[in-house]
């Protein structure tokens, strides 16, 4: 097999998956209401695969096209075209669809580039299990984080053993009983890919949470409990929330009810010192913040766009404070640019020969993109002001009372029909509850941001910026520069 065409990809999805929402068991995720445009929404940038040029390279196995996103970079040459692979997705669905299949599939990749981390027989595991999805070009959720249940102790200590553990060992693999959050995509995916992120102690009692594997979505005993969906159902139009109402990616509690891993599929068993540390000790963590940079970027060059549009259409681009938040809206996506650009410039290939981008640009994005999206959704709003609030419905620009509208709602620079159009997406992006899923999945979805902040300083480099303060004042001792 090799790149998949969205048809495809949508028969892939019915196959007994357990995907409950809102106390219902979904029976096809491409026909319900909640799921249906997402699902739909993913098989169109399956369909960009066929479509457009850039975003496949020729299989090392079987000589078949396969998605970029699973390439092993050997040159600089690599990641840049991996990243305009990226982009090509992202700008299709504006920065919006982070976990969009090429967010696991760098994962992998990278895990699977430093394959002999994780020993025998487990390395040789995850290598051909990367194989497998690069040539059959599987979709792919991951869940990473235990339940929170008492997050004062770690997770051998707790009273309440809910998160997900290795409770028996077969002949045919390991049993995992419990439960792990937060499974996003997992109503669109065909793999769930269960690793460690959290820091275990390393004794005997925290080894049975010390796994990692992938396993079908339709595997028996696996369950997904969702949130509602963001999706407003009883909109009168689909332009009315025209992003929620297709890149609700949803998001839910994974429960394993004694869920049997074959052995093949196992990664990490019963060992703390593999799982802990892995994605830094892989150089996975940085191919995959290459990747979300990449969507921040795009997210940013979106973010803006709609600023400039909303400024045009009433003419307050004119005034200055405007166009200092506009300015504002700028920096944010040059600097997105520039650190992207920076982690190619600087990457240097690691001991397998992949390349592998520079970490502290990518750290850097990866620290500030989330103060920066809330910004500028502050900035949209305050641009929009009282527009976004009276801005009707666009089913009013088909109803009786469109003579009204379309005299009364249009602007300095735009007809009715086309500034509604534009504040409903504003709207959509900066006040539903869609932006403010958006809002809070930047926040946290690279993780906690007070521990990534402590683990960026424990790695940098502050020796040689404190030598230089401490020379600078010998020299000024000394009369001298």
């Amino acid at each position: 097999m090799s790149i998949r065409t969205g048809a495809a990809y949508l028969e892939s999805l019915r196959d007994g998956r357990q995907i409950w929402i809102d106390g219902e068991l979904i029976s096809d995720v491409t026909t319900d209401r909640r799921l249906a445009g997402a699902a739909l929404s993913m098989a169109a940038l399956y369909d960009m695969q066929h479509e457009r040029p850039g975003m496949t390279f020729v299989s090392p196995s079987s000589g078949d096209p396969v998605g970029l996103s699973f390439i092993q970079p050997k040159t600089v040459d690599d990641l840049i075209a991996r990243r305009g692979m990226v982009k090509t997705w992202m700008d299709a669905t504006c920065g919006m669809f982070g976990r969009s299949p090429d967010f696991m599939n760098v994962m992998l990749t990278g895990l699977a580039s430093s394959y002999k981390t994780f020993g025998e027989p487990y390395g040789q595991n995850i290598l051909n299990y990367y194989v497998h999805c690069r040539e059959n070009d599987v979709a792919m959720t991951h869940t990473l984080i235990n339940p929170q249940v008492d997050r004062s102790k770690p997770v051998q200590e707790q009273s309440k053993d809910l998160a997900a553990r290795v409770v028996k060992d077969t002949d045919a693999g390991m049993v995992v009983h419990g439960a792990r959050m937060v499974a996003t995509l997992c109503a669109y995916s065909n793999d769930l890919m269960v690793m460690p992120s959290t820091y275990l102690q390393n004794v005997p009692e925290a080894a049975p949470y010390a796994f990692g594997f992938s396993i079908p979505v339709a595997t028996p005993g696996l369950r997904f409990i969702c949130r509602p969906s963001v999706i407003h159902q009883h909109a009168g139009s689909p332009m009315d929330f025209p992003l929620s109402s297709r890149l609700d990616e949803t998001d839910a509690m994974v429960v394993f009810d004694n869920v049997l891993v074959p052995w093949e599929r196992v990664f990490i068993h019963r060992n703390v010192d593999v799982a802990n540390g892995l994605f830094q000790r892989t150089g996975s963590m940085r191919q995959t913040m290459h990747q979300f940079s990449t969507k921040n970027l795009a997210k940013s060059e979106f973010m803006m766009g709609l600023g400039f549009a909303i400024a045009k259409a009433t003419n307050i681009d004119q005034h200055l404070h405007v166009q200092g938040m506009l300015a504002e809206l700028i920096q944010f996506t040059e600097f997105c640019r520039s650190c992207l650009r920076a982690s190619e410039a600087d990457a240097t290939p690691n001991e397998e020969g992949i390349m592998t981008p520079a970490a502290m640009p990518l750290w850097t994005v990866r620290m500030m993109f989330p103060k920066m999206f809330i910004r500028a959704c502050e900035i949209i709003q305050t641009l929009g002001a009282g527009g976004l609030v009276a801005v009707p419905s666009y089913a009013e620009t088909a109803s009786p009372v469109w003579d009204d509208v379309e005299q009364y709602f249009q602007a300095v620079n735009l007809d009715s029909r086309s500034r509604i159009k534009l504040f409903r997406l504003a709207f959509d992006v900066a006040v539903s509850s869609f932006s403010g899923r958006q809002q809070l999945y930047e926040r946290y979805y690279s993780g906690d941001p007070v521990r990534l902040a402590g683990a960026l300083y424990s790695m940098y480099d502050k020796d040689s910026y404190m030598d230089r303060i401490w020379g600078t004042l010998d020299r000024l001792e000394q009369g001298r520069l």
